[in-house]
């Protein structure tokens, strides 16, 4: 039986609930998947004992104060909260969580943030001089408060060191499983994802956004309903004539309307959405380059290695070798 993994996650009052429970179920899993060899122990520790309301309104106990947790810490895991403005979400910062975290970080093996927790870590000058992402929606507020802390917004988890720090929501799984990868190898973490019935293990460096959700909302349901299409037919017909066609718009006028309400050309966003398409088939299948390209819409391998380099900067070889995963 390998060593105990002593997990501590901070909740405090407000604390985003799925940022607690999502990596305490991941640890839970692992411990199942291997009959308790992997060793998982988590607790929770609070500013007090006792109950602790989050946004959600779902109480939790913690099991320790911050006083009680004392130096045997394998993992040290911080969530985050955040309060609602007329201008959009805030990180919420608690000089009594930060305090903590700057104590306690340093008799850790790690120490892990999962969506806005990236600003208590900065808080703590845990984040100083390394890369970092948190929630897209915090990340400039992330940045211009901490200077010395470079702001990646796009990936859903960064390991700078023994520093990982998380996107938000669901990211906060896939920071989980790689913390079990990594202590236990990849296996396990794909045994933890197939019971969590998640499509894949993401790896740290994919985007937090899909090619729909980068862009903002349109003021159009029709344009809304359009880039949906677009996603769910990469290899259809999706030339401007033929876009322009469903929406009974002249191509003129088509392109007006669509640039409009989505910042791009039709062109440029379709080829974002097939290198999109492409990428998922590079993560999660063995298919050879050609029926990439072909399945993708992007019709031959020499237009994929254009698209590619266009968008990623990368060859798709090389995205497939750092963001293979096995099923």
């Amino acid at each position: 039986m390998s060593a105990a993994h002593r997990v501590v996650i901070a909740v405090f009052p407000d604390v985003d609930l799925l940022d607690v429970t999502g990596p305490a179920e991941v640890f839970a899993l692992a411990n199942r998947e291997t009959g308790g060899r992997a060793g998982y122990r988590v607790r929770l520790a609070g500013p007090e004992r006792g109950e602790v309301t989050t946004s959600a309104g779902v109480r939790l106990l913690a099991d320790l104060s911050f006083g009680e947790v004392g130096a045997a810490v394998d993992t040290l895991l911080v969530p985050g909260a955040v309060d609602l403005r007329p201008d959009g979400p805030v990180a919420r910062i608690d000089q009594a969580v930060v305090d903590w975290v700057r104590d306690t970080a340093p008799h850790a093996r790690r120490v892990a943030s999962v969506c806005v927790g990236a600003h208590v870590l900065a808080a703590a000058g845990l984040l100083d001089g390394r890369t970092a992402t948190t929630h897209w929606s915090t990340a400039a507020q992330l940045a211009a408060v901490h200077p010395r802390v470079t702001v990646d917004p796009d990936p859903i988890f960064v390991r700078s060191g023994r520093v990982w720090t998380g996107a938000g929501i669901s990211a906060c799984l896939d920071l989980a499983l790689a913390l079990v990868a990594e202590d236990h190898g990849e296996d396990l973490a794909l045994a933890v994802a197939r019971q969590l019935v998640m499509y894949l293990k993401r790896q740290g460096g994919q985007s937090q956004f899909s090619v729909p959700l980068s862009r903002p909302a349109a003021s159009r349901r029709d344009i809304d309903e359009l880039r949906l299409h677009i996603a769910d037919h990469p290899d259809g017909d999706l030339s401007a004539a033929a876009l322009a066609g469903r929406m009974n718009l002249s191509e003129r006028h088509f392109a007006r309307v669509f640039r409009k309400e989505t910042g791009t050309t039709p062109a440029d966003y379709v080829e974002a959405s097939r290198v999109e398409a492409a990428r998922r088939l590079l993560e999660s299948t063995d298919e050879p380059l050609e029926k990439v390209a072909k399945a993708s819409g992007l019709r031959s391998v020499e237009t994929l290695h254009r698209a590619f380099r266009k968008q990623l900067g990368t060859t798709p070889a090389a995205y497939r070798r750092g963001f293979r995963t096995t099923a």
